[in-house]
């Protein structure tokens, strides 16, 4: 009997995540109003400032007054890359109420190869295949270990920073992000 509940059990999650997947694009699980984060207390985050792939220096200090989530990645790893549509959409959908996503490249050869996979890679985001449509900086070790200098550096990638639009580090992830938590920090930063 005890077998038979917990096979009705396993049926049941898997039925719910296939019918989740096959839903389409992901949706935000509604459990209830988005807590407010207090940022008060919190540290504030060092500022970043690199070259984009126009060759022009970008700051975090010149997104201030946004949510901005630093993402170090790099175009070998596969789990950058399978995080890449949730960044994508999560930036379509929160850029006109301030958010907005930095991508830090971390490829050894940098700028050419990472310009290379920008301008050819596409992404399933919902029913579009969509391109990196974010601003992309090529980072370096020195600076990633400033910048994470409260982790250690880069431990691993994907590692990302949220920042609040007070400019404090909110929190740091290191691997890939959970889409459903990091949309509910999102939204209450915003």
């Amino acid at each position: 009997m005890l077998v038979a509940v917990a096979l009705v059990a396993a049926l049941g999650v898997l039925v719910q995540r296939t019918q989740r997947s096959a839903a389409g694009p992901r949706q935000a699980q509604s459990a209830g109003p988005v807590a407010r984060i207090n940022t008060e207390g919190m540290k504030p985050a060092p500022d970043l400032a690199l070259k984009d792939l126009n060759d022009k220096e970008v700051s975090l200090a010149g997104y201030r007054g946004k949510v901005v989530f630093v993402n170090f990645w790099a175009t070998w790893c596969d789990p950058c890359r399978g995080e890449i549509p949730v960044l994508i959409e999560l930036r379509k959908k929160y850029n006109d109420k301030g958010f907005e996503v930095l991508g830090v490249a971390m490829d050894d050869d940098g700028k050419p190869v990472v310009q290379k996979f920008v301008d050819k890679e596409r992404f399933d985001v919902g029913a579009a295949k969509l391109p990196m449509d974010y601003p992309i900086l090529i980072g370096n070790s020195d600076a990633a270990d400033k910048f994470l200098g409260g982790i250690g550096g880069i431990v691993g990638l994907p590692t990302s920073v949220l920042i609040s639009r007070d400019g404090k580090r909110v929190k740091t992830i290191i691997g890939p992000v959970d889409a459903d938590k990091l949309e509910r920090d999102i939204q209450g930063l915003l």
